[in-house]
C-alpha cells in the first residue's frame, strides 16, 4: 500500500521540468502492466474469442507484443521466452504462465522446471494438453506488422513439437493481438495527459527566443535542441524531429515531395511560419505532435490576421474528422465522409491519422495515409473501438493572397476516444505561437 502511494505522489507531480525517477519510473510501469493484464486482458480475450494466446520470442528478437508485456526490470526477453496466457472459462481466471526459466516480473510466474523437463517445448505442450484448450491464438498477421511478431523458426518449432490435433486448433490472434495494444486503461490515461503535456511544453521552449535568433538559429539547431532537451530530461524519442518553414517568397512543396524528401536546413528569419513535428516516449507510451508558430517582424505585435484565419481552417478540419469518429466505424469511412465534408465546406484538407500507444505507428484503426487519401487497403478496414488514442494527424491547403501563394497548415494532437466521446488528450493548438525577437 506504502508504494502505491508513494507512485501516485509522484504521479500527479509530473510536469515539464519533473520527471519520475528511474525507480518510481519501474514502478509506475509494473503497476499499469498489471492492472491491464488483470482489467483489460480477460475481456480481449473472450472477444477474440481465443481460450490460450502463446507468445513466443527470443533475446534482441521479441515480438512487438510481448515486448509491451515484459516488466521494467527485464529490458530484453532472455534466452528463449515463452508466455501463456489461458482462458479458464470454469474458474472465471485468466492464467499467466511463462514457460522459461525465471518468473517475467510479479505479473506472470515461470512453469517450467528444466531440470525436471529439459525440453522447453515439451513443457509448453504439456501446458497446453494439461488445459486442452479449443482456439489457441499465435500472432500472424498479413496486414498488420505488430501482430505478426512470430518469426518462422519460432513458428517451425513449435509445429515441429505440437501434437497434430493442437495444430488443428491454432488460429491467428491478430484481433487480439491489436486489442491489446490499442486498448488503454484509466491508469494509462492519467499518464498519457502528463505526457503529452510535456510534448506541449518541450515545443513551446524550442519555439522561443530562449532557443531561437533570428538570422542565426537553424531549423536544425531546433531539431537538436529537442533531441537534446529529451535526453536531458531522461526521456527518449521514437522519431527524430523535424522543424520547417513557409516563407512569403517560396512556392509551397507539393503534398508528395514534402513528405518523401523532406525538408533542407534554413536559418529562421522574421516573418517565418515554422511548423515542428515532435514526438516523446515514457513508460511505454508515446506522443505526436505537430503545430506551428510564427516569427513577427519588427513592425508586428501579434501574428497576422490572414495567418491566423488560415489556422482556423486546420482546427475545422479537425472538427470534422473527430465529429465523424463513431464506434463500429471504419477508418476509410471516416476518411471519405470527412474529406467530403471539409471539401463541401470549401476546404482542401488531406487527412492521415494513425492509431497512437504503446508504438508511435501503433495498431488500430488506420485513417487515412498521406499517400492513400481514397482509403487505406485492409488497415482501413478495421473499425473504431473505444478506450484508444490516436494521433489526429492532417493538413489543409490555404490560399494567402497577402502571400499570393498557398500554405499548408499542418496539425497533430493525441486525441482519446472513449465510450462514444471524443476530447483531446491534452488539449490542442488553438492559435498559432507568436516569437517576438530582437
Amino acid at each position: 500500500m506504502r508504494t502505491i502511494v508513494f507512485v501516485l505522489l509522484f504521479f500527479t507531480q509530473i510536469s515539464f521540468a519533473q520527471i519520475l525517477p528511474e525507480k518510481e519510473r519501474a514502478l509506475l510501469k509494473d503497476e499499469i502492466l498489471e492492472d491491464r493484464f488483470k482489467n483489460l486482458l480477460p475481456g480481449l480475450m473472450e472477444d477474440a474469442n481465443i481460450d490460450m494466446w502463446l507468445l513466443i520470442s527470443r533475446e534482441y528478437n521479441e515480438d512487438p507484443v510481448l515486448k509491451t508485456m515484459l516488466p521494467a526490470t527485464w529490458l530484453n526477453a532472455r534466452r528463449r521466452t515463452i508466455i501463456v496466457f489461458y482462458r479458464n472459462k470454469k474458474e472465471k481466471i485468466i492464467e499467466r504462465l511463462a514457460v522459461a526459466r525465471y518468473n517475467i516480473g510479479k505479473s506472470i510466474q515461470s512453469s517450467w522446471d528444466k531440470e525436471k523437463e529439459p525440453s522447453q517445448w515439451k513443457a509448453l505442450v504439456d501446458i497446453i494438453a494439461s488445459r486442452n484448450p479449443d482456439k489457441i491464438g499465435i500472432n500472424f498477421s498479413k496486414h498488420f506488422a505488430l501482430a505478426d511478431g512470430l518469426v518462422k523458426t519460432g513458428f517451425d518449432e513449435l509445429l515441429e513439437n505440437l501434437p497434430e490435433t493442437y495444430q488443428e486448433r491454432l488460429v491467428s490472434a491478430e484481433k487480439l493481438a491489436i486489442g491489446w495494444l490499442e486498448t488503454r486503461s484509466k491508469m494509462e490515461m492519467k499518464l498519457y495527459k502528463k505526457l503529452v503535456k510535456i510534448t506541449h511544453d518541450i515545443i513551446d521552449e524550442a519555439f522561443s527566443t530562449n532557443v531561437i535568433q533570428t538570422g542565426i538559429t537553424t531549423t536544425e539547431d531546433v531539431v537538436w535542441f529537442m533531441r537534446q532537451k529529451v535526453t536531458d530530461l531522461g526521456l527518449e524519442t521514437w522519431f527524430h524531429p523535424t522543424v520547417d518553414i513557409q516563407r512569403n517568397n517560396e512556392v509551397l512543396k507539393s503534398h508528395i515531395e514534402s513528405f518523401s524528401k523532406g525538408e533542407e536546413e534554413k536559418i529562421i528569419q522574421k516573418g517565418d511560419l515554422l511548423h515542428c513535428d515532435f514526438g516523446i516516449t515514457y513508460i511505454g507510451l508515446n506522443t505526436d505532435c505537430q503545430q506551428h508558430a510564427y516569427v513577427l517582424k519588427k513592425t508586428e505585435s501579434e501574428v497576422p490576421v490572414f495567418l491566423k484565419e488560415a489556422f482556423k481552417k486546420g482546427n475545422r478540419v479537425q472538427d470534422i474528422l473527430t465529429s465523424n469518429m463513431s464506434l463500429g466505424v471504419t477508418g476509410n469511412e471516416i476518411l471519405k465522409a470527412s474529406l467530403i465534408q471539409g471539401r463541401k465546406e470549401g476546404l482542401r484538407p488531406s487527412i492521415y491519422t494513425h492509431p497512437l500507444g504503446k508504438y508511435g505507428h501503433s495498431a488500430g484503426t488506420t485513417i487515412g495515409m498521406w499517400d492513400s487519401q481514397n482509403g487505406v487497403p485492409f488497415n482501413g478496414d478495421y473499425a473504431l473501438h473505444k478506450n484508444t488514442v490516436y494521433a489526429i494527424e492532417l493538413n489543409t491547403t490555404v490560399a494567402i493572397k497577402e502571400w499570393n501563394k498557398d500554405i499548408r497548415i499542418m496539425l497533430e494532437e493525441a486525441g482519446f476516444f472513449g465510450d462514444g466521446v471524443f476530447e483531446y488528450v491534452n488539449e490542442r493548438q488553438v492559435a498559432i505561437k507568436p516569437i517576438k525577437t530582437e
